[in-house]
């Protein structure tokens, strides 16, 4: 094991608070968020049970960054939607691409920074003046 794995090797969680590993050596049954949605599930209400440290030069920093782990065998089944849920984010999804000025469904979400659809944003005055 090398020094900086063994430096993140704390499964008993005396140096850290909670069991901590090395990146790639915690046990199956511990998982991250990600993977317990993909898995579909959830973590039910448990807390953090472990994590994994591993040092990491991202965005040219260095420094330590942690990924928390959940304990699979505590995890529950992701929650579905109700049809009233799905019908809310159907109609909020809708008003989201439906363009103010035309009052038509652009087929994509209009962009913010315009708030209109791209032809109507094309045909204003306004953007003419700017470019």
């Amino acid at each position: 094991m090398s020094r900086i794995r063994a430096a993140f090797w704390d499964p008993a969680g005396a140096r850290y608070g909670i069991p901590t590993y090395p990146w790639r050596m915690a046990p199956g049954h511990l998982m991250t968020l990600r993977q317990l949605a993909t898995e579909g599930l959830r973590p039910g209400g448990q807390g953090v049970q472990a994590q994994i440290l591993w040092r990491s030069r991202r965005h040219g920093a260095p420094g330590v960054r942690a990924a928390y782990l959940y304990d699979v065998r505590f995890a529950l089944p992701k929650r579905t939607a109700t049809p009233a849920q799905l019908a809310a984010l159907a109609k909020a999804n809708a008003a989201r691409r439906t363009c103010p000025d035309c009052n038509r469904d652009a087929g994509y979400v209009l962009p913010r920074h315009l708030g209109t659809c791209l032809d109507c944003a094309e045909a204003s005055p306004d953007l003419r003046q700017v470019a």
